[in-house]
């Protein structure tokens, strides 16, 4: 069985009385356990709203998205909650890391909503830190962290819940070539380890690296199979 699947999935946003956008246009696609998927295209093709219904924070207006085996196209925004919190990682361009907490605080977060208790919390966040090469700043707060350390906190935090899928988007877009070039190793490495990666990215050295590029076009999927 294929870990996730999107079957005519559309989105259509009423940005007013006369005006409807539609963001997504009857898109088809399947990822199988293990793959290293790069999403591509123009600004305005869709490539952020297929990012945000793959990671249930929002729904699809038809179609279905089954992930795991279940449907989760039509679950209440609990549900739907539940879902990310469980099964999905997300690492974003500009990391989204709480300033007030320490790095190995910030990766416990996920842990403390699923209702892990401390000490376990504590060891699991340790040794995220250490797998991604933050060992010896898990102490450090954000402001103290150069960019791609910020960004290895919030790939840390993202393995947190051990997520069916992890979802990334531009992750690389504020670090410069040689931070960015680490970041994609350690990415590299999460592929070799049979993580499933979904990264939306214009840069084409990225999508290089990646299993499959899928291209969008007007709210399509216009090259799914590169």
């Amino acid at each position: 069985m294929s870990l996730a699947q999107l079957v005519n999935l559309t989105k259509t946003y009423h940005m007013g009385a006369d005006v409807v956008v539609e963001a997504l246009r009857g898109v088809d696609l399947v990822i199988e356990r293990g793959e290293y998927i790069a999403v591509m295209g123009a600004s305005g093709s869709g490539k952020s709203t297929l990012l945000n219904l793959m990671g249930c924070l929002d729904r699809p207006t038809e179609g279905r998205y089954l992930l795991g085996g279940d449907d989760v196209s039509r679950l209440t925004d609990a549900e739907l909650s539940a879902v990310r919190g469980r099964h999905i990682g997300f690492v974003f361009q500009s990391f989204n890391l709480i300033p007030q907490l320490s790095a190995l605080d910030n990766i416990e977060v996920p842990l403390f909503y699923q209702g892990m208790p401390r000490h376990e919390r504590r060891s699991h966040s340790q040794e995220l830190a250490e797998r991604v090469g933050l060992g010896d700043r898990a102490r450090h707060k954000p402001m103290e962290l150069s960019g791609g350390e910020q960004q290895r906190v919030a790939i840390a935090r993202a393995l947190a819940n051990d997520p069916l899928i992890l979802l990334a988007d531009e992750p690389t877009g504020n670090l410069d070539s040689k931070t960015g070039a680490e970041i994609l190793a350690l990415f590299d490495d999460l592929a070799e380890r049979d993580r499933t990666l979904i990264v939306v990215t214009h840069d084409p050295t990225i999508g290089q690296r990646t299993h499959r590029i899928v291209r969008m076009a007007d709210g399509r999927i216009v090259n799914g199979d590169t």
